[in-house]
């Protein structure tokens, strides 16, 4: 079974750092493609990076804050300049292919873990 399970979420002060982390299991390195995606109350679950071999994809409204990075099957997030409008729980996903992932076609999910930022 695929296993995908978070952790380095917290309350942060407007402007501060946070670090993601995500550790899968069963997932060959080599050959597919895990991400970061978040969701707020109320709100649609929305693509925040994905990367793969050769490949990464960040949505516009990090605007360069953000930095995804990956070592074989564990996955981080480096969340910096943190605004209010970034606090969601955060899941890492995984897919066969990043299209796949982006889409949020065929990609298993882990719990999530929270992020809040406040003014």
């Amino acid at each position: 079974r695929v296993q995908l399970v978070e952790s380095g979420g917290g309350s942060v002060q407007a402007g501060g750092s946070l670090r993601l982390s995500c550790t899968a299991s069963e997932i060959p390195y080599s050959r597919n493609c895990m991400g970061w995606f978040r969701q707020s109350p109320g709100k649609e679950r929305e693509g925040v990076a994905v990367t793969s071999v050769g490949v990464t994809r960040y949505a516009d409204s990090i605007k360069d804050r953000f930095t995804i990075s990956r070592d074989k099957n564990t996955l981080s997030l480096q969340m910096n300049s943190l605004e209010p409008e970034d606090t969601a729980i955060y899941y890492c996903a995984a897919a066969w292919s990043c299209s796949d992932l982006w889409h949020r076609r065929n990609t298993y999910w882990g719990q999530g873990t929270q992020v809040t930022v406040s003014s």
